[in-house]
């Protein structure tokens, strides 16, 4: 009975997506709408969608486990995040949004990259779309291995059975609605995903005996669970994990599926209060995401039971805690979580694939029901290459999303900074910074260091595209006259 219940709310919900992606369906006709919604999604829409997307199964599974293994010095990770989430809003949100549609209405990463620095040759255009399709064929694997870890744990399913159940939904609402169908059921995902978030933790505490037991019992299994420094004090080991966590902030600048948002916005000035919805949707679920790692240290204590898969307690003490109906909620807040991110990098790999690839070498220009058309085919294409790398899981769910994450980092932030405040940037300083960026990642991840990769090849990458600028730079009028025309669009209201 108690898996009725359970399979009965994750089928509402599944039907729930399919609708909205359906409404998407209605509402898409062109390419520019397949690939950022026609510019028009209104703030709530894009904060809501932009965190949703961002957060992933890492918030409702890796960041919990992460909490529940080592205690609070793992939430120097959301520390960072939450700042890096404000700065990109305030800072690259509104330019952006101009920038993007004064350098010839660009919808791409890519391709506003190619068209702000005047690239003929289109070479940083492809190098570009490349990087996107590397890192975000991992970063769509780590939600598909998500899924699967999803469905063993909730249901005691099987892992792939579960994965292509998940993958075949998503892949429904995404190869119809698009970019659109992606960003309206991010928001019903990304407001589950909150409730969950805080429901979970309070049932918690309640079922413990109280706040007071609660924090007792959390000492007891380890007594630096509580401390954001660890359980030695300050080490050069706990400053190089406070320094690599706070560096998270810097991925945000280089997210495409994120700073497609802010290009689909309105108007620039919608920014402000996208941003004021966004990061309160962000503090509250980053913070319930911690309170439930740490309450789920002392609740599996308080019951005797031990927890095979960390990255699982919020699944388990849903499960344990609540009505199966409830539960069974809280399981559909979980796959949310999951799929609301790797639907929103599908779309940006079609993107990748069609905007910038196959526009670029095929010269003869496709209608839009072909553009369209082979945006959905792109879809499927990224899709089953990932499904394919998550058959067998290299890692965990927070080792394949951080890999990803830095790489884009480190290849597309100081570009993105750059081109949105520096006029001197040039199109061979924003390939050379966006390419030592990449290869940084990865030699940084071979040498294993304590320091999360993001930062020195975020550095390493900001330092080459300054120095080849300066060496390449040569006044071109059109591009000081598109950084004005980008300041008069901010300054209206």
């Amino acid at each position: 009975m108690d898996t009725y219940w359970m399979y009965t709310a994750l089928g509402v919900y599944l039907l729930a997506m399919l609708f909205l992606g359906y409404v998407a369906y209605k509402k898409t006709s062109t390419h520019e709408d397949y690939m950022v919604g026609g510019r028009q999604l209104p703030p709530l829409v894009a904060a809501l969608s932009a965190g949703a997307s961002d957060m992933s199964g890492w918030l409702i599974m890796g960041l919990p486990g992460a909490i529940y293994t080592t205690g609070l010095i793992e939430s120097w990770i959301a520390i960072g995040l939450t700042i890096g989430a404000f700065l990109n809003w305030k800072f690259v949100a509104p330019r952006l949004r101009a920038y993007s549609q004064v350098a010839k209405n660009s919808i791409t990463v890519p391709s506003f990259f190619e068209n702000r620095l005047k690239d003929s040759s289109h070479i940083l255009r492809i190098v570009s779309s490349i990087i996107i399709l590397v890192f975000f064929t991992l970063y769509i694997s780590s939600g598909m291995v998500a899924s699967g870890v999803f469905f063993e744990s909730s249901f005691n399913g099987n892992y792939i059975v579960g994965m292509l159940i998940v993958v075949s939904i998503t892949l429904l609402y995404t190869f119809f609605g698009g970019f659109l169908g992606a960003s309206l059921t991010d928001v019903a995902q990304g407001l589950m995903m909150m409730v969950a978030l805080g429901v979970v933790p309070v049932v918690g505490v309640i079922s413990i005996g109280g706040i007071g037991a609660t924090t007792e019992t959390i000492r007891t299994v380890a007594s630096g669970n509580l401390s954001f420094i660890g359980y030695n004090g300050f080490t050069v080991a706990v400053v190089f994990s406070i320094v690599s966590g706070i560096a998270w902030g810097l991925g945000y600048f280089g997210q495409p599926h994120i700073v497609v948002r802010f290009m689909a916005l309105r108007t620039p000035a919608e920014a402000k209060s996208a941003r004021r919805i966004g990061m309160s949707w962000m503090i509250v679920s980053l913070g319930c995401a911690i309170l439930s790692g740490l309450v789920g240290i002392a609740y599996f204590s308080h019951v005797h039971q031990e927890l095979p898969n960390s990255e699982t307690v919020i699944l388990r003490m849903s499960q344990l805690l609540l009505h199966p109906f409830i539960a069974g909620l809280i399981l559909a807040a979980v796959l949310a979580a999951i799929m609301s991110t790797f639907a929103s990098q599908l779309v940006v790999c079609s993107s990748a694939l069609v905007e910038d690839l196959y526009r670029v070498i095929r010269k003869k220009e496709a209608t839009q029901k072909q553009l369209v058309l082979l945006g959905r085919l792109a879809v499927l294409l990224v899709a089953l290459v990932a499904l394919l790398l998550a058959l067998n899981p290299s890692g965990t769910i927070l080792q394949l999303v951080s890999f990803a994450w830095a790489g884009f980092g480190a290849s597309f932030g100081p570009i993105t900074l750059l081109s949105l405040y520096w006029k001197k940037l040039t199109n061979w300083g924003a390939l050379a910074g966006m390419l030592s960026g990449a290869i940084s990642v990865f030699v940084w991840d071979a040498i294993n260091s304590d320091i999360y990769e993001l930062l020195p090849a975020f550095l390493i990458a900001t330092l080459i595209a300054v120095i080849v600028s300066k060496v390449t730079y040569k006044e071109h009028p059109e591009i000081t006259e598109e950084f004005s025309a980008m300041k008069d669009m901010l300054a209206q209201p």
